[in-house]
């Protein structure tokens, strides 16, 4: 069975607050995990109203504290704002609190806006030094060497699974040079997928960590009892990205019942192209939808997304997301 997983930004809607979101992260985790869902990942933003995950390891802490068997991890840390050294020592705490259950996905870009950047005292420019970083990293991770004048405490020596993740061909590349698994985010920046795709497959060198291509890719999926009840919710998805290109995030607005109203002609091509991969409908059409998109790419992994307002609307979309995608052969 292809595995599946939940990528979650602890999202801050309109009438709640950071304490909500944060409980409903946990509710979700612990039904993903009641469903059958093999990862949870938290991805780190900074300075976005409707996005709570900023301080990713510690709600990574929090979930797996609160759930058993599922693994819980970044997707993901943005290394550009951290240092190497600091990261391994987060994440070789984790995987000694919980052992087996840790995943580390490694972005490039810095995960907000310029001036917040400066603000975390890492700059743009240490997205240049991005393969260097991650080399560093995986080093912590290994067994320390008794003459090694730097090492993670604790970190070293632990099986902390490291993913890279990107959009472009840059990541693909550097995945599939380095022997890494590799996550795409075709959910909000499908163009390159493709081309992605292909080139980390057919380059890809094996490594002590991974000794073939594993590639995960991210899909948008909004399901509910009729395609129009499922069609209504996902316009709070975009929504949020109209909002985001107008320079004014916010957060996270219920649903409307006339999304046309709402965009300009433009603004609605931007939010098809960038939201391209997405399945929303019915039960029959999320199925027939996933198992559509599964055939053409065929990743090794598929990763589910859904920002929905309502949170029992959410656990629902989840739930029979999972019912498709169990049903595939």
């Amino acid at each position: 069975m292809l595995p599946y997983s939940v990528l979650d930004l602890a999202p801050v809607c309109q009438g709640s607050d950071t304490r909500q979101a944060f409980a409903n992260s946990l509710d979700l985790a612990r039904h993903a995990e009641a469903l059958g869902y093999t990862r949870y990942w938290l991805a780190e933003h900074h300075n976005m109203p409707g996005i709570a995950s900023a301080a990713t390891a510690v709600l990574i802490g929090h979930i797996a504290g609160g759930t058993s068997r599922i693994r819980v991890g970044a997707g993901g840390i943005m290394l550009p704002n951290h240092a190497p050294l600091q990261v391994a020592e987060q994440f070789g705490t984790l995987a000694s609190l919980y052992p087996g259950r840790i995943d580390l996905g490694l972005g490039r870009a810095p995960g907000t806006d310029h001036a917040t950047a400066r603000a975390l005292r890492r700059y743009y420019d240490g997205a240049d030094s991005f393969p260097q970083d991650v080399a560093e990293l995986l080093h912590y991770f290994e067994p320390a060497q008794p003459q090694q004048a730097v090492r993670a405490v604790p970190g070293a020596g632990l099986d902390v699974p490291v993913w890279l993740l990107g959009s472009s061909l840059f990541s693909a590349r550097l995945s599939a040079a380095m022997g890494l698994p590799f996550a795409f985010a075709s959910h909000f920046a499908p163009d390159a997928m493709d081309e992605a795709l292909t080139l980390y497959r057919r380059d890809f060198q094996p490594s002590a960590r991974l000794q073939a291509p594993h590639a995960m890719l991210a899909l948008n999926v909004v399901a509910a009892a009729d395609s129009a009840q499922a069609r209504r919710l996902f316009t709070t998805q975009q929504q949020a990205f109209v909002n985001l290109r107008r320079g004014r995030p916010g957060l996270i607005p219920p649903p409307i019942d006339d999304i046309e109203n709402f965009w300009t002609p433009l603004e609605k091509a931007g939010v098809a192209q960038a939201l391209a991969c997405a399945v929303v409908g019915d039960p029959g059409e999320v199925a027939e939808g996933i198992a559509a998109f599964v055939a053409r790419h065929r990743p090794d992994e598929l990763m589910v997304t859904a920002n929905i307002f309502e949170h029992a609307a959410r656990l629902r979309s989840f739930e029979l997301a999972a019912q498709a995608l169990k049903s595939l052969r």
